[in-house]
């Protein structure tokens, strides 16, 4: 059983702040246009979409985001743990495997409260939390699980040091938060600005990026090529992508304009990268996806992005135009020290506390040893 030692029974909760960077650390992170960019209902499916783009469909379903929420009987993670224990001071947790449900369940030793999960957030390649109903009500599990433990935790923005059975269950998750929350997780997670529980499809699907595409498929099906246009992402410029990929992952505006959290701001991609001295609105030679195919799986190996910075910082490449920042700042064409894995050094990795998980920084720069975390 993971055990958490008693602490002083001061109680303090973690801010908002908090929730906010763990549905960043389970696979997305708030904004206030994620509530917005919900699609409406729609009669297609991934798998219609898969009838005509085949390559993006071969790949997709086993991405992380594909599997940003989950409904419990087909989470991988509570199947394979058909029991997890948890002790936090004097309260004691269990998630049960029962069949295709699992039971969250807390005792303070007189009383206990016991819930069926309703989802699970984030696929865990850090982390995944849970979310349940009770009275009508969402709640998120005061724990969860975390890969590097293969076992419970407290969840980030959780109440520390609960001073009763219900402080203890979990913490209540009211209207705009919790339309974010699915609205980040999930496809079709919204209608009429509620979340739609039996209409929302598990995971960011196709429709949650590229919008509804009922009338594209209408439009393809009756050869109808004006009317089956869709937004191009691909044609998105560099600060459009930012600011497209920022309705979960966070934009540069939103963070810099709210309070600074030092190395907690980290999991923010698009803030962060902005930062960079190379970082050019125009430039899409930086853009998210140059490195990542939302398509794909994302890679962990620094080495496996050697090309891309290659593509800007090679002997045999200068910096075009669009480029002048970089060039005014002196930005060097090769590294002078190493010659591959690139990332390993110019793009560290930081672990917030209480995540049990090092990110990797997309602030791109040349990092001086023992530096403090540029917030």
């Amino acid at each position: 059983m993971n055990e958490r030692p008693e602490k002083p029974r001061d109680t303090m909760i973690r801010t908002t702040a908090g929730w906010r960077l763990w549905l960043a650390f389970c696979g997305a992170a708030l904004w206030p246009g994620a509530a917005r960019a919900a699609s409406p209902p729609s009669s297609s499916t991934p798998s219609v979409c898969a009838s005509c783009h085949r390559a993006q469909a071969a790949t997709q379903p086993a991405t992380s985001m594909a599997h940003a929420l989950e409904t419990v009987a087909e989470c991988e993670i509570l199947r394979a743990h058909q029991k997890l224990t948890f002790r936090d001071g004097a309260y004691s947790y269990e998630i049960l495997r029962d069949g295709n449900r699992s039971i969250y369940k807390v005792t303070d030793g007189k009383e206990t409260f016991t819930v069926p999960i309703g989802w699970a957030l984030g696929l865990g390649t850090a982390g995944q939390t849970y979310v349940y109903r009770w009275n009508g009500n969402f709640y998120e599990s005061h724990v969860s699980f975390f890969k590097q433990l293969q076992g419970l935790d407290l969840t980030i923005g959780t109440i520390l040091n609960p001073k009763n059975l219900e402080e203890a269950v979990g913490r209540q998750l009211f209207g705009t938060e919790i339309r974010r929350c699915f609205a980040c997780h999930a496809t079709r997670a919204l209608r009429q600005d509620q979340v739609d529980i039996e209409g929302l499809i598990p995971g960011v699907q196709c429709e949650r990026c590229h919008g509804p595409a009922e009338q594209h498929v209408k439009a393809v099906q009756s050869g109808d090529v004006k009317a089956a246009a869709m937004r191009k992402l691909g044609s998105l410029t560099t600060e459009e992508m930012s600011d497209f990929c920022g309705d979960c992952h966070r934009t540069w505006a939103e963070i810099a304009m709210g309070p600074q959290r030092g190395v907690e701001n980290v999991r923010f991609q698009p803030y962060r990268l902005t930062n960079s001295k190379c970082y050019n609105a125009l430039d899409a030679r930086i853009r998210c996806a140059a490195c990542h195919d939302p398509h794909r799986e994302v890679q962990l190996e620094s080495a496996a992005y050697d090309v891309k910075c290659l593509a800007c910082h090679s002997s045999g490449s200068t910096l075009a135009a669009s480029g002048a920042k970089a060039q005014a700042a002196g930005h060097p064409g090769t590294c002078p020290v190493g010659t591959k894995d690139c990332a390993s050094c110019h793009m560290p990795r930081y672990e917030i506390p209480g995540t049990h998980n090092r990110f990797t920084d997309h602030w791109i720069r040349v990092v001086t040893p023992g530096e403090p975390y540029p917030g």
